[in-house]
């Protein structure tokens, strides 16, 4: 609910804020002070600075809804207009329709009270002056309405309805639809007709963001505008499963075509979304660029004006999604193809071929690139401004594929196009045959075979048919010449059928792909865009035509008006009131009488045996319909002694309902019978063009017919009655077109084209039928819930039912009787004027309540304001104290830490000081200490050692190494004979033996174990030790120079000594062999180089096996690849894995002890291929390949592998002596590797390394 208050603020609704600037919100009116009688601009246009702070809508909307209680609900002036704000007039009047939101709503009057007004309310346009004030405003700025007391309460540029026009008259109707119109509001209703004036330009209205605010509405709550009533009848097709159709009309030029688009494309925007659904209305809405490249052309009056009827049945299913359609055509202008007036153009698809064909495409229709080439172009170059045909081509093309059709398709259709416009440029000559008869025959025979060439014709055949006719007499048949003016109306002929034919069967196709299946249940909704009624300065057989399909179209319009009027006077229990209105009836039944009607007098002539022509048509014209008062002619007039000079012999005038139209005669007859010789349609049928032979089925000479095709009037009539008969069992929905000008200028309104305009689309009739009886009619209950505020007691609250209390409010505001009328659900008011008065009441009392609202809302906003400011105070009081406080002790926490750390550093820096002191104490104790103890070893050293220090030595070695072999280090007593005990040993001759070994020490080669000997018995334990330290400390030296590879070859070494030494007789062959680990050359061949990437792991050893087979001992070649984390097996030949073993599957290995390569791995059962068996392998490496496997195994998991060495099996089954099978061995221990380290270890390595 939306509600305006006074000064100094007000409340712009959210939808016209959001249209402007996209913020809803509360202004000051500038200048609101006491002398201020201010406006307020709309949010879009700048303001004074000076403003009050902005009011959240929300609070106001919740106060309006407290005091007025549903009062400024809106209601308008039709059922359901009050469920809606959209309605009411943006700036002006809260929720009260205004020309921009409902039909009728009259501008609202202020008293002098300098209401603000947007620019696009009455009065509100640029330049004008401020009622209160008198002061001009600046263009684009919000102006107040220009109401005066004695001025009518309806201006006629704000009516949105014509419905509510006060006086109405033909010079208000024009007013208004011009005045709306400058401001580029070309939509205006008349009840639930949509009025559209074409504008000549793109206008912003057309929007996804307008979509979405038309989709669902109220139809007379927003805007008039055409996406309004596609809503409407798209709403009521989906929810109330009524059939829809609307009606769109209109002369050429007035944007029918336009209107129907934008009917299809919202009706395709809103519906549901879905990969099906989208592809039925990209389908739908792809039609009109193909239809419209074949079916428009260029006239005086628009450059892209419908020469056809079409009426468009558009299929939905029960949830309102389209399913498809079907396409109906009328009355192709196929005359055009032949002739068309200098300013005009042929259709468009001629001029798009030409311009948008590729060279190859233009070269097989055997066409060129100017359209001065060809004749039936008038042969000059017509370049429409603002036109590509060229990208229209390929659109067209883009629409063909998405409709459906096949290239073969495709190059068909443009194949027979280009033979029609060949067809222009076959120029025939005169010649005499030798009766002397003039005959004709053709005169350049290039384009003659050119046309054969494209369907497959013998050029004899097509020369033959356009040159002669045969004549059928009796049983006879008489081969006639033509002359060359005969010839050239067969060419013409054949042309205009051709072209013809082909749009009806491009009809036909597209029907196929939109056709919705039979059998689904589904609503229509009809979409009939028709030529408009047609005048012209000469009015022939196709203008003949049209105005009739017109007049059939007003009296629907009228009928169906004056029905749905009647049907809510009898259902509201109201008594109808006879609307006089002119019938046009008459002038329907004058032209189509099946009896005395002109078509059928037209048809009648055609048949009549021997000289038939316009004269004798006219005449029995002028016979039959003497005394008709809606027909006249020239002799007729004269009959009557009235003189005409406008009025030539040869035409005749009817009275239509749009006014009066003379047609000429000349060649009704001609068009009306629309012959093609028989020998035409065979030179067609003829034809090996699939296509073009499907278009001349009459020309099959197995099924000859002597029929007479229908006439044309004969079938339009037939069409008509059938369109007519559709139309009436759908509900039907009105636009109607309006050209401004004939100059098709942007904006440019001319009053006298749009009043005669007016006056023959029946505006004026249509607002009087809607004004019959009572011009205003609404349901009890919006209307009571909008007015309810002017009655006291109504108001706030009416606790009967609505119609009581619309009487009681009704009653109490003394409206004289006459005026009103009470039905069954609403009130109806018989003159806007009471409406006007009623409205005008309301406004008053809004005003006062708008008053109450405000001293409420000030008071409340007091109240509120100084409780805020009184809890800000408190609330800033504490948090200031709080905030002193907490500096407060944080200035004495800094100070408290100041003094401690100044405390701390003194105490810190005086223990400092004594440390020092007791550190120089303690260290020169130490330094004196030092070096008195340096000072008494020298002093012993040089008395006890120094001496005979080389003898202490020698003796010392001595007495070690002679009391290790049993030897006395000390000589018998002088005079005394050796005793029993150990023999003595001069220590001379150990001193000789230690030089001795000196000068002659074994190389450093650790392979090399020689030692000199020891000259005496007694040395030789020393020696053997003397000789063990110096093998160790070679060995120390070597393994200081290996490099890490080395270091990992001898540890590999090592290992397999461990696992395989005195227990398998191929160790012994091993030793010399180096372990390289790749066998395979990875690196250089890439066919194996992807085997790597399987484990995805570094690579430990490659080499190629072979694997046993369990089942009968055959031997296949796989690759064997062993990484830190798994065991590969490949197929050598495809280089694909065959199988990939974790590690930690493996539970164990068993070998032989003798010289085979054959290796036996134990899987374990839980792993995925443990199901299978173990694994048996030949391998040439198998030392080296049970060493890694064995050392991989102890990195990845720091397990030992379990090797059995054994000789036979003793499981359960044998097998032959050469396999291992999987199972426990015999005989033998289990050598389970430790790993090789130590100083042992390392000798090893050394002794291998050779």
């Amino acid at each position: 609910m939306t509600v305006f208050l006074m000064r100094p603020f007000v409340l712009l609704p959210s939808a016209h804020c959001r249209a402007l600037c996209g913020q809803p919100r509360l202004r000051r009116l500038p200048g609101s002070g006491p002398a201020a009688a201010g406006s307020v601009p709309c949010p879009g246009f700048p303001e004074p600075r000076e403003e009050a702070p902005f009011v959240c809508s929300a609070t106001i909307a919740f106060l309006c809804l407290f005091l007025l209680r549903g009062g400024g609900g809106a209601a308008g002036p039709r059922a359901g207009l009050g469920a809606s704000a959209r309605g009411g007039c943006r700036c002006c009047v809260p929720q009260f329709p205004c020309p921009e939101g409902g039909p009728w709503a009259p501008a609202p009057s202020w008293a002098g009270r300098g209401r603000p007004q947007c620019g696009s309310c009455p009065g509100g346009s640029p330049g004008s002056a401020t009622p209160a004030t008198g002061v001009p405003q600046a263009a684009g700025t919000a102006q107040p309405p220009a109401m005066e007391a004695t001025a009518s309460l309806l201006d006629a540029a704000a009516v949105g309805d014509l419905v509510m026009l006060d006086p109405l008259s033909e010079e208000a109707l024009l007013r208004t639809l011009q005045e709306r119109f400058s401001r580029e509001e070309i939509y205006t209703y008349i009840g639930e007709v949509v009025i559209s004036v074409n504008p000549y330009k793109p206008l912003p209205i057309y929007t996804p963001e307008k979509v979405e605010e038309y989709h669902d509405c109220n139809f007379f709550a927003v805007k008039p505008h055409i996406y309004a009533i596609a809503d409407d009848a798209y709403c009521s097709l989906r929810d109330r499963d009524q059939d829809q159709c609307i009606l769109i009309t209109g002369e050429s030029g007035a944007g029918k075509t336009e209107a129907s688009k934008l009917v299809m494309s919202y009706v395709a925007a809103v519906s549901s979304k879905g990969e099906e659904v989208d592809k039925v209305k990209e389908q739908l809405l792809q039609s009109n660029p193909v239809l419209e490249a074949f079916g428009n052309a260029k006239t005086i009056r628009n450059d892209n004006s419908s020469r056809f009827g079409k009426y468009m049945d558009v299929e939905f299913d029960f949830k309102g999604d389209p399913l498809g359609g079907v396409i109906s055509n009328y009355l192709l202008e196929k005359s055009r193809i032949v002739h068309h007036v200098k300013g005009e153009r042929n259709f468009h698809i001629f001029y798009q071929l030409l311009a948008g064909g590729s060279a190859q495409l233009l070269q097989k229709l055997k066409l060129r690139p100017d359209c001065s080439h060809y004749g039936y172009l008038n042969r000059e170059k017509s370049v429409l401004p603002g036109m590509d045909d060229a990208a229209n081509f390929r659109a067209m093309q883009d629409a063909m594929a998405i409709i459906g059709f096949t290239p073969a398709e495709v190059t068909a259709l443009l194949e027979v196009t280009a033979v029609v416009l060949k067809l222009g440029n076959v120029e025939l000559s005169s010649c005499f045959q030798a009766s002397g008869m003039e005959a004709s025959s053709i005169a350049e025979p290039q384009e003659l075979q050119e046309i054969s060439q494209l369907v497959g014709l013998d050029p004899s055949t097509l020369e033959q048919a356009l040159c002669s006719r045969t004549v059928k007499v009796r049983d006879e048949s008489v081969l006639t010449a033509l002359s060359v003016s005969q010839g050239y109306y067969c060419r013409d002929a054949l042309a205009k059928n051709i072209y013809s034919r082909l749009f009806d069967w491009l009809v036909d196709r597209i029907n196929t792909s939109i056709r919705v299946k039979p059998g689904e249940q589904r609503k229509v909704m009809g979409v009939l865009d028709i030529y408009g009624f047609e005048i012209f300065q000469d009015n022939g057989f196709e203008q003949f035509i049209i105005n009739y399909c017109n007049e059939k179209l007003q009296q629907i319009f009228i009928l169906m008006t004056l029905k749905e009027e009647q049907e809510e006077y009898v259902r509201e229990g109201i008594q109808w009131t006879p609307v006089e209105f002119f019938d046009n009836s008459i002038i329907c039944d004058l032209i189509e009488n099946s009896k005395v009607g002109i078509l059928a007098m037209l048809d009648e002539e055609c048949l009549r045996p021997g000289t038939v022509n316009e004269d004798t048509f006219i005449t029995k014209l002028n016979q039959i319909f003497a005394s008709h008062k809606h027909y006249e002619s020239k002799e007729t007039l004269n009959a009557k002694h009235v003189t005409d000079i406008s009025l030539p012999l040869r035409c005749f005038r009817i009275h239509h309902y749009a006014g009066k139209v003379t047609y000429n005669v000349t060649g009704f007859i001609e068009k009306n019978n629309d012959l093609l010789f028989r020998d035409l349609s065979q030179a067609m049928w003829a034809a090996q063009h699939t296509l073009l032979r499907s278009l001349f089925p009459e020309g099959d000479p197995q099924r000859p017919s002597l029929k007479l095709p229908p006439t044309t009037g004969s079938q339009f009539k037939a069409s008509v009655a059938t369109l007519m008969k559709n139309l009436y069992t759908k509900n039907p929905n009105y636009i109607r077109c309006i050209k401004p000008n004939d100059t098709k200028t942007a904006m440019l309104f001319t009053p006298d084209l749009v009043l005669a305009q007016v006056r023959y689309l029946g505006l004026m009739e249509n607002v009087r039928v809607r004004r019959a009886g009572y011009a205003f009619r609404q349901l009890y209950q919006p209307f009571l819930k909008r007015y309810k505020m002017l009655s006291s007691r109504t108001w706030p609250h009416w606790m009967g039912n609505d119609r009581e209390g619309t009487e009681v409010l009704l009653a109490e505001l003394q409206f004289p009787p006459e005026e009103l009328a009470y039905g069954h659900t609403k009130i109806f008011i018989r003159s806007p004027q009471t409406l006007f008065d009623l409205e005008k009441r309301r406004q008053q009392r809004v005003a006062e309540l708008a008053t109450l609202i405000q001293a409420t809302f000030r008071g409340w906003r007091c109240r509120k304001q100084y409780q805020q400011m009184r809890k800000s105070q408190i609330l800033i009081s504490a948090w200031f104290r709080g905030h002193a406080q907490r500096n407060r002790y944080k200035q004495m926490k800094r100070s408290v830490l100041l003094l401690q750390a100044y405390a701390r550093g003194w105490k810190s820096r005086r223990l400092l000081r004594e440390l020092k002191v007791q550190r120089r104490r303690h260290l020169a104790a130490s330094t004196i200490s030092a070096y008195w103890k340096g000072y008494q070893t020298r002093r012993m050293y040089r008395r006890y050692f120094r001496s005979n220090a080389r003898m202490r030595l020698s003796n010392f070695i001595y007495r070690r190494m002679v009391s290790s072999d049993g030897i006395s280090a000390s000589p018998p007593p002088r005079g005394c004979a050796q005793g029993p005990g150990p023999p003595f040993v001069p220590p001379a001759q150990v001193q000789k033996y230690l030089i001795g070994l000196r000068n002659n020490l074994p190389p450093m080669a650790v392979l090399d174990r020689t030692w000199p000997p020891a000259p005496y018995k007694f040395l030789s334990d020393a020696n053997q030790e003397l000789k063990g330290i110096f093998y160790l400390w070679k060995c120390k030296k070597y393994r200081e120079q290996l490099s890490p590879q080395q270091r990992a070859v001898l540890q590999a070494k090592l290992c397999a000594s461990e696992l395989f030494k005195d227990k398998k007789a191929l160790y012994a062959h091993s030793l010399q062999q180096p372990f390289r680990g790749e066998y395979l050359g990875l690196t250089q061949n890439r066919k194996y180089q992807k085997l790597q990437a399987v484990a995805k792991d570094k690579l430990v050893m490659a080499e190629a096996v072979q694997k046993v087979n369990r089942a009968n001992g055959k031997k296949v070649p796989r690759l064997l690849l062993l990484t830190t984390e798994h065991l590969v097996l490949a197929d050598p030949k495809a280089a694909q894995p065959k199988l990939v073993l974790s590690l930690s599957d493996i539970r164990g290995a068993s070998v032989s002890r003798f010289s085979d390569g054959l290796l036996a791995l134990h899987l374990k059962e839980t792993s995925a291929a443990g199901g299978k068996g173990d694994l048996l392998l030949v391998s040439p490496h198998l030392i080296e390949l049970v060493t890694r496997l064995h050392q991989t195994l102890m990195d990845a998991t720091a397990q030992a592998l379990p090797l059995s060495i054994v000789d036979q099996y003793a499981g359960p089954r044998a097998w032959p002596t050469w396999a291992f099978p999987e199972g426990a061995w015999a005989g033998g221990g289990v050598a389970t590797a430790q790993g090789v380290s130590g100083r042992a270890g390392w000798n090893r390595a050394a002794h291998w390394a050779g």
